[in-house]
């Protein structure tokens, strides 16, 4: 396993890089699998209903997947609320369009350590984890991170 140092906005972290398939079921019943995204950024988004700096950056998340979604970047959110019902309501008020899975700890599990929220995993477009970042993430941050690597 190779580690790998990164800037995410302010913050430096490291990774453990290795390939993880997961399998999710989002509020439409559909499965989300980081394979079924091959050839696109994936922003995983740990989020709950009464976070602050989640309602902060949930328009920006919004927006960029709205934005590039058809071409190489998108958002699946994992709503750690506890009641189904508080979660759509707070999907249809903030206008969601991204796939939303309802989360616990066998979910993040998955995905990796969630000490935070709001707490961002990034893959690159092999499906390889190249971010993480505990803590609001903003739509200019990632768009530099993603162009930045890109570059390269």
């Amino acid at each position: 396993m190779k580690r790998l140092m990164i800037a995410v906005g302010l913050m430096l972290v490291t990774l453990n890089i290795s390939a993880s398939e997961f399998v999710l079921k989002d509020l439409q019943g559909n499965v989300q699998r980081l394979s079924a995204y091959k050839g696109k950024w994936v922003l995983v988004n740990f989020w709950a209903t009464w976070c602050p700096p989640c309602l902060e950056e949930i328009p920006d998340l919004v927006e960029m997947h709205n934005a590039r979604k058809t071409s190489d970047f998108v958002v699946i959110g994992i709503a750690m609320s506890s009641s189904l019902d508080s979660v759509n309501a707070f999907a249809r008020q903030m206008e969601i369009s991204y796939p939303i899975v309802m989360g616990d700890d066998r979910i993040a599990a998955q995905i990796g350590k969630i000490e935070a929220l709001p707490t961002s995993y990034l893959y690159d477009p092999s499906g390889r984890l190249v971010s993480y970042q505990a803590g609001m993430v903003t739509r200019e941050a990632i768009e530099n991170y993603i162009r930045a690597k890109s570059k390269k």
